[in-house]
């Protein structure tokens, strides 16, 4: 389903555009939505940035509740194991990581060294945790939106690892 940005989201890649400004980036990758998409066009406005659109970088399917309230499937997702997935084409907490996971190794196959990814809050706040040495939890902080959260090549690596290996072993 197609989302575009609100006012408010414009405004906010507008400053992230801002605050990227003296950023060297050789490539912009987003996911395959919209607001993603919108959102790295309005914040690399004027800069000639390749782009590489990552599905794996997606939001999660969230089945039975796609269009509802967050915290309906945030209820759903504490009382479920990680191995479970909701009704109606929805992925399991350990199908989203491995999704994840791949994504950010197809990042850091990537020979640029400067690489601005746009996607969602949850691929985000897991690769935060997993940097700090956190695995995936069943309640997962939500990030600021439009927000730079710079890793280095070697933090990705370490956090992407330890995704890698909660997903082998998860531990909910």
């Amino acid at each position: 389903m197609a989302v575009p940005l609100t006012q408010l989201g414009r405004e906010e890649a507008r400053r992230l555009g801002d605050a990227l400004l003296d950023e060297p980036i050789e490539l912009c990758v987003t996911s395959q939505f919209q607001r993603a998409r919108e959102t790295a066009d309005i914040a690399l406005a004027g800069r000639d940035v390749p782009r590489l659109v990552v599905p794996e970088l997606n939001d999660p399917l969230v089945g039975c509740y796609e269009g509802a309230a967050l915290t309906d499937y945030r209820t759903w997702a504490h009382a479920s194991a990680s191995s479970v997935a909701p009704a109606d084409g929805g992925e399991s907490r350990i199908a989203i990581v491995t999704r994840y996971a791949r994504g950010f190794r197809l990042l850091l196959e990537r020979p640029e060294k400067s690489i601005l990814a746009v996607c969602h809050s949850l691929p985000v706040a897991y690769a935060l945790a997993a940097r700090e040495g956190r695995e995936p939890t069943v309640n997962v902080p939500i990030v600021d939106h439009a927000t730079p959260y710079p890793f280095t090549r070697d933090e990705l690596d370490r956090a992407t690892t330890l995704l890698e290996e909660w997903v082998a072993a998860p531990t909910w």
